[in-house]
């Protein structure tokens, strides 16, 4: 069974809710600021909160947190309500958590219903990369999927094939939605603010070699660079239209290299810029890639990328122009899959 509803959560008048026990899959962005509440809170003041499910660090630590949730912790709830704030790009964690969560729920008897507060989608509606070549711990998207979590949540449980009852409450349901922007409050600490969703596509893969995205310091995949790079090379790195890079030191405070100085990169973005971040930064690795010994890629590149033909272009086995016309079709591809599941008037499309 599967709805979407208009009202807002409080206004659900399903027993599961109202009556029954219920667990509550959440992070920090289930704040209500017009009644200054957390969504946990509702089922507090009813007397049937029976679990709260949350990142097991605070909601600005270095650690990478994640919600994990056994078949022992939810079995006899009535339902488990989700509200995190997904931030537009397959490797999210919280929201394959809430993957997780879902598959979960097909293996255990009488699942609970599973209701999911929708937001926003902060990088919006844009697409960008193509869809996993080989199974993921997500669910098939792009790269950049220009979906909102109960968008994918409403694909992943026709992927599965899923039984359970799974019911959207709309993003314009909530007040909170119009009042707040969708990095108000920082869904994780490494998306501090305006800018990182629309990095984050492509900015994440950096995590998979010996550059840094700038994790452990103020601006995470806004800048970019490693001790080993040099700004003195003569050839500038490639570029984006309505996107500079301007030349700057970095010392992160934790994670890869940590206290030491990196030299690299900020991008800056012009006004009202639609940025493909999945693609300047594949060209930025097959840059750097060519020019310094020490930039390396990880064991687990291609498997995060999961596209051969991307990972193939990095490592010098293709060229620029096949490979963009490769993340076209593919995008074409994505979106046309993407409409079938879109729950709002606003459709997903990819930059010209």
């Amino acid at each position: 069974m599967f709805s979407f509803r208009t009202t807002p959560l409080e206004d659900q008048l399903d027993k599961a809710l109202t009556d029954g026990k219920v667990g509550c899959f959440c992070t920090q962005n289930c704040w209500d600021a017009g009644r200054g509440r957390y969504m946990t809170d509702i089922f507090r003041e009813r007397g049937n909160l029976q679990a709260v499910f949350t990142p097991g660090d605070s909601e600005l630590s270095p650690a990478e947190s994640r919600i994990r949730v056994s078949p022992e912790e939810i079995r006899g709830l009535g339902a488990i309500v989700v509200e995190i704030q997904d931030v537009g790009a397959r490797y999210f964690p919280y929201t394959m958590d809430v993957f997780a969560l879902m598959k979960t729920l097909t293996e255990i008897e009488e699942p609970p219903a599973l209701y999911i507060v929708d937001h926003a989608n902060p990088a919006g509606r844009v697409v960008e990369g193509t869809m996993p070549g080989s199974d993921t711990e997500t669910a098939k998207t792009a790269h950049r999927h220009g979906l909102t979590l109960g968008e994918l949540a409403n694909l992943y449980y026709s992927e599965i094939g899923a039984r359970f009852p799974l019911h959207i409450i709309s993003a314009e349901a909530s007040g909170t939605n119009r009042q707040l922007m969708p990095w108000t409050i920082a869904p994780a600490s490494d998306i501090p603010g305006l800018f990182t969703c629309e990095m984050y596509g492509g900015g994440y893969l950096w995590k998979e070699t010996s550059v840094t995205p700038g994790i452990g310091t103020a601006r995470p995949y806004e800048y970019f660079g490693a001790p080993f790079i040099r700004h003195d090379t003569g050839t500038p790195p490639p570029s984006e239209p309505y996107v500079s890079l301007r030349p700057c030191t970095f010392t992160p405070a934790y994670g890869t290299y940590a206290n030491e100085v990196c030299f690299g990169w900020q991008i800056i973005l012009e006004p009202g810029a639609e940025y493909h971040s999945l693609m300047h930064t594949l060209q930025l690795m097959r840059y750097f890639r060519e020019r310094y010994s020490a930039f390396e890629l990880s064991a687990g590149f291609r498997s995060v990328l999961s596209d051969d033909a991307l990972a193939d272009y990095v490592e010098g086995r293709a060229e620029w122009p096949e490979t963009r016309e490769h993340i076209k079709v593919e995008e074409q591809k994505w979106i046309r899959k993407a409409k079938k599941f879109s729950l709002y008037d606003d459709q997903p499309y990819r930059i010209k």
